[in-house]
């Protein structure tokens, strides 16, 4: 696989287009790959086929570039999602982090410097699975789970250039507006039974074909039109997120991320988090609830995701100076423990 180091080895202007310009936006036509081999020929003067198109999106992922090609899903849309912690005793941590990851529905799990020094994603179809496996995680291991569903979603996009020599994730484009939506704990009672069936079967990802909508519809033996309107109103309804070529942020360079965890006034949460989200080196902000039984006072969560550890030091220490004067904790991952796509078993009920 590519390293950070060297994964620019070989690029071209049609792969830093493709990597930098497609990690949203795919078509959501029969032949995608027929537009966008369209775009990319005319923004750099190159001759592309849709066949050399997918080519080079194979080539990326098998050097580690894309994680994968797909859609990337939105868990506290789609069903209940839940940030976890556990303190993990050093001689059993890799034995607790092999429970934690035996669970198809955790998706993301890292070792990070603190107290609370594993934390894990449970996504589910329902709130009632996640926090059954919750509980199974806190009676198989012994150990309490910090349980932090998210409330408020200021900004959440891990979607920025590569192609470059940024520092820090988002550098290269302008600060966005972040606004406060309210993320309910229940999960949507309002899928059609296709919409459903669309979202289990491109959870792990997208055919990387020149047809890869029609090949969805075939596995479901559903009518390709339909699958096309089907994920049209998946993106729209935020569902899905996007649909393009997933980065490897790591094997790219932003090996260095910190989660900043802030105590915050409630009464200045919605303010506060709407003007940290737009900052544009911070790539999540969000709300999620304090837990005093476990001391732990913080509701503002936010990442930074950076090529150095300098460079996202810097940008905590501007956080906290300008725009967060209030006690915080920095939160550095030290080791990937797992990460993949959520996944979904529950969605389809009879």
């Amino acid at each position: 696989m590519t390293t950070a180091a060297d994964w620019r080895r070989g690029l071209d202007a049609v792969d830093a287009a493709l990597i930098d310009g497609y990690q949203s936006g795919f078509p959501v036509v029969e032949s995608p790959f027929e537009s966008v081999a369209a775009e990319i020929a005319a923004e750099t003067d190159r001759d592309l086929t849709a066949e050399a198109l997918i080519d080079r999106v194979r080539r990326l992922h098998e050097e580690g570039v894309f994680r994968r090609f797909g859609a990337v899903l939105n868990p506290p849309v789609i069903g209940s999602s839940m940030l976890a912690a556990v303190r993990a005793p050093e001689e059993r941590f890799y034995e607790i982090a092999e429970v934690v990851n035996g669970y198809r529905q955790v998706n993301h799990n890292y070792r990070r410097d603190h107290e609370w020094n594993m934390w894990f994603v449970i996504t589910a179809g329902t709130r009632e699975k996640r926090d059954a496996i919750r509980e199974e995680i806190e009676r198989r291991t012994g150990l309490s789970v910090l349980a932090l569903p998210m409330l408020t979603d200021y900004y959440i996009d891990l979607e920025f250039p590569v192609v470059n020599r940024d520092r820090f994730a988002r550098e290269s484009v302008a600060g966005e507006d972040a606004s406060a939506t309210r993320i309910p704990e229940e999960s949507r009672g309002d899928l059609t039974r296709l919409e459903a069936e669309v979202l289990l079967a491109i959870q792990g990802g997208l055919p990387l074909s020149a047809t890869p909508y029609r090949d969805v519809a075939a596995d479901l033996d559903a009518d390709p039109e339909a699958v096309l309107q089907a994920i049209e109103r998946l993106l729209d309804d935020g569902c899905i997120k996007r649909i393009g070529c997933v980065v490897n942020h790591v094997v790219t360079g932003f090996e260095n991320n910190c989660m900043v965890v802030w105590d915050v006034p409630d009464g200045e949460l919605d303010e506060r988090g709407e003007r940290v989200g737009s900052l544009p080196y911070v790539t999540l902000c969000y709300h999620r609830p304090r837990r005093p039984e476990h001391d732990w006072p913080y509701n503002l969560f936010t990442m930074i995701h950076g090529r150095d550890a300098d460079a996202v030091d810097e940008k905590v220490d501007e956080l906290a100076a300008d725009h967060l004067p209030v006690d915080h904790e920095r939160l550095y991952s030290t080791e990937t423990l797992k990460q993949t796509g959520a996944h979904y078993e529950d969605l389809l009920t009879e």
